[in-house]
């Protein structure tokens, strides 16, 4: 078999994408893909797990078609003498070695029986794909960490963080890396400008972007604005340079999203979460009240409808801190909040969102009444950092009488609070700012976040950044 057979076999599988093409057309389409899909900063952070003395097994946590699959198996491929995937779904008797006892030398022998090869501690890495569909296995992860803590184990699943519900994890004994949408950074090195990557700036570097780099960003941000993050949608991108191409792909996404929640909750109320996933892209960026989801339906039904996609990483809550001190989720509003979407590329869609408005629109913050660039900030601190905190997301409103004030983010850097706002020109709209400066004198500067500008700019104790400046945390973090 040719070492990429497998996981084109399981791509195809997980898609339900016909085999009619020869397999030589197949491979080759999908070794394009793979070279382009796979490569993705979480490979480094994989590279740190594989050579870290106390090694724990580790759980990848993402959504949905963020590419796991793909990443794990060439990351397996590239850094290992072997990689032995064992994907619970799509071959089921592997679930029946997890039925007796969980001695991991006995799973692994019988591991070994199935692939027909011997799986060799510290030369071979073994991927449980869909480990969500045996609860046996992830109980098992923790008698691989306290008996055979040589041997690499990598576990993944689709809505695995719904099944976290029901799942007890070994806690203490493993160890979880997040994968999320390919970020601007990636997105730009999947289309084939690896060099325009480099220019991204970091927010604590010295940065003076030049004007030709700058509208060269600017103008692969709307396309990314459009495109998103989604691995398959980037790739059709790339290949094709069709924007429907992409359009095809997060239609395909949303559908399988909803056919997997009926499969893995049956629980779930699909009418309702249709409609919430019809409501949340259309209200990115603005603050929501429970009743104004769905005004007809009791509160704790709709809580529980958004708590089911909160798990599918459908969506991310930002939750309305006081930010009197860390951390930010001691002081939450809990009957408000804003919301993100999963990736730009699929909230533009779901929006309805005019592509060709997109990319000539000549101020990016006031597209979609600014919830593109919003969506944007926010899907980029959570793909290139912690978000606000614990990889979770937080901003600040007061609500008073002729008075009210919003600051669109917060950020936790190097254990203090930065408000971040999103604004059109150099300067813009500070009251808010203003207010919060005013309210939190101990707060540490603001960053304001504008597609005008391209280099460090400080007025007021805010600095002024270019909007795709890369917000990831430093080395020494």
């Amino acid at each position: 078999m040719r070492p990429y057979d497998e996981i084109i076999f399981v791509y195809y599988c997980k898609n339900n994408i016909d085999f009619s093409h020869s397999c030589e057309k197949i491979t080759l389409t999908f070794l394009i893909i793979l070279e382009r899909a796979v490569k993705r900063t979480i490979e480094n952070r994989l590279l740190k797990w594989q050579h870290t003395k106390k090694r724990k097994p580790l759980i990848v946590r993402g959504a949905r078609q963020v590419g796991k699959t793909f990443t794990i198996s060439a990351f397996g491929r590239n850094s290992f003498d072997n990689l032995f995937i064992f994907d619970f779904e799509r071959v089921s008797r592997y679930r029946a070695i997890f039925e007796d006892d969980l001695d991991p030398r006995r799973i692994l022998s019988e591991l070994e029986i199935e692939a027909g090869k011997r799986i060799f501690p510290g030369h071979a890495l073994v991927f449980f794909d869909e480990i969500q569909t045996c609860p046996r296995a992830v109980a098992s992860l923790r008698y691989f960490y306290e008996e055979l803590p040589d041997l690499h184990v990598i576990a993944a699943g689709s809505l695995l963080e719904l099944a976290l519900d029901d799942i007890s994890f070994p806690v203490g004994r493993v160890a979880f890396e997040w994968m999320r949408p390919m970020s601007f950074s990636e997105f730009l090195e999947g289309i084939g400008q690896e060099l325009l990557a480099e220019k991204i700036p970091h927010f604590e570097a010295d940065l003076n972007v030049s004007q030709a780099v700058h509208q060269k960003l600017i103008a692969e941000l709307r396309r990314y604005f459009i495109v998103g993050g989604m691995p398959e949608a980037v790739v059709r991108f790339a290949e094709q340079g069709s924007y429907q191409e992409a359009s095809a792909v997060h239609e395909a996404v949303v559908i399988g999203f909803l056919q997997s929640l009926i499969k893995y909750h049956q629980r779930a109320n699909i009418t309702l979460l249709e409609h919430l996933l019809e409501q949340f892209p259309r209200r990115v960026g603005q603050q929501i009240k429970y009743s104004h989801l769905d005004p007809h339906r009791h509160t704790e039904t709709v809580k529980a409808a958004i708590h089911v996609l909160e798990r599918t990483l459908l969506i991310a809550l930002v939750r309305a801190s006081a930010a009197q001190g860390l951390p930010l989720a001691a002081g939450i509003r809990p009957k408000v909040f804003k919301a993100i979407f999963l990736d730009i590329g699929l909230m533009q869609h779901l929006a309805g969102a005019d592509s060709g408005a997109i990319l000539h629109e000549s101020d990016l913050t006031n597209l979609y009444r600014g919830a593109l660039a919003e969506q944007f900030v926010a899907q980029e601190l959570l793909a290139t950092g912690p978000g606000s905190e614990n990889d979770k997301l937080f901003y600040w409103s007061r609500a008073a009488r002729s008075s009210n004030a919003e600051v669109d983010l917060l950020m936790v850097r190097k254990g203090v609070v930065h408000p971040v706002e999103i604004k059109a020109g150099a300067i813009g709209n500070l009251k808010s700012l203003g207010i919060f400066r005013r309210e939190h004198p101990g707060a540490a500067h603001a960053f304001v976040l504008s597609p005008e500008v391209r280099k460090r700019v400080v007025s007021n104790d805010a600095v002024i950044l270019p909007i795709y400046t890369n917000f990831g945390m430093s080395k020494c973090e």
